[in-house]
């Protein structure tokens, strides 16, 4: 007994082994698309990997790229088709896991509007938000239905995109979430249409992905976080009622109605695999933005993608 009690000491007075620190800079707001991190942060598994991770949301979306390429961060939400761009323009930059594997962007219109298919964009105003990129989506689109970018006028609503189209400022818009302005719009009783932009002649691409500094990155940490996701994703996929509580209980601003439907929208989109690359998605985006002149010539995959825990 006496052995048994001094072996419960010694374990007592045991430290716990420290935790690996990763920060995380968000795309944006938090929101139903950051489910998984927020999931697995309430519910353990960060923990249980022996993470401590701190969650940023930053005032400019633009940023988390430049903070994780200049050390701010160890890892940024970003978008594939920015990190073509970035890794083109020579910023340090890896895409180490995905969270939204499919796209989001849509090409949005009035539902009950002149717009029934995209033929009759000809001539139309379309708005955007993000020039090149969007564009080049745009034109793809367009081109699929014989359409040249010349035969629409292009208008910068800036992120204005649902209300610039339910005013009848614009008759469609490029870059719309197909799980927020959809609902937005239905909310607000003027409901909208997408034409998926991955089945009208643009390469399927992951929507958000995690990226880091390939000179600084701990892969080895960046895998347990990814797992822990992982295990945040199915949980939600098994449980999304009690997921959605749960995640909606970290923030009053969340239990509204637009964030409850995205968050079921937004389910399916989920990586269930995060850290896996799916090596035809990086090369077929990187040949498409070569093709549309956004990028000159094109990289290998290795530059653009890495999943942490291949061996």
């Amino acid at each position: 007994m006496k052995a048994l009690a001094l072996a419960a000491a010694l374990f007592a007075a045991t430290p716990a082994l420290a935790e690996d620190k990763l920060t995380v800079v968000l795309d944006w707001f938090v929101n139903p698309n950051h489910g998984p991190i927020i999931v697995a942060q309430e519910r353990g598994y960060f923990t249980d990997a022996g993470l401590a991770v701190e969650v940023i949301a930053p005032a400019d979306a633009s940023s988390p790229p430049k903070m994780v390429a200049a050390g701010q961060a160890d890892l940024g939400l970003s978008y594939q088709p920015q990190l073509h761009l970035q890794v083109a323009e020579g910023l340090p930059l890896i895409r180490v896991g995905t969270l939204i594997a499919s796209p989001l962007d849509c090409l949005l219109t009035l539902a009950d509007g002149p717009i029934k298919k995209i033929e009759d964009l000809k001539g139309a105003k379309i708005g955007y938000s993000v020039a090149g990129v969007q564009e080049a989506l745009l034109s793809a689109v367009l081109g699929n239905h014989g359409i040249a970018l010349s035969d629409v006028e292009l208008i910068n609503v800036n992120w204005s995109l649902g209300p610039a189209v339910m005013s009848g400022q614009v008759d469609a818009v490029i870059g719309a979430y197909r799980n927020f302005e959809l609902n937005q719009m239905e909310i607000e009783g003027v409901p909208g249409n997408c034409f998926f932009i991955e089945e009208e002649g643009v390469p399927p691409y992951d929507e958000l992905i995690y990226v880091a500094n390939p000179d600084t990155m701990d892969l080895a940490v960046i895998a347990r976080f990814l797992r822990a996701t992982e295990l945040a994703t199915q949980y939600i996929v098994n449980h999304p009622e009690e997921s959605w509580d749960i995640f909606k209980s970290t923030s009053s601003e969340l239990d509204d109605e637009l964030n409850s439907r995205a968050w079921v929208d937004t389910i399916p989109r989920f990586a269930l695999r995060p850290a896996a690359v799916d090596v035809a998605r990086y090369s077929d985006f990187e040949a498409f933005l070569s093709e549309a002149g956004l990028i000159e010539g094109t990289r290998p995959v290795s530059q653009l993608a890495v999943d942490p825990g291949a061996r």
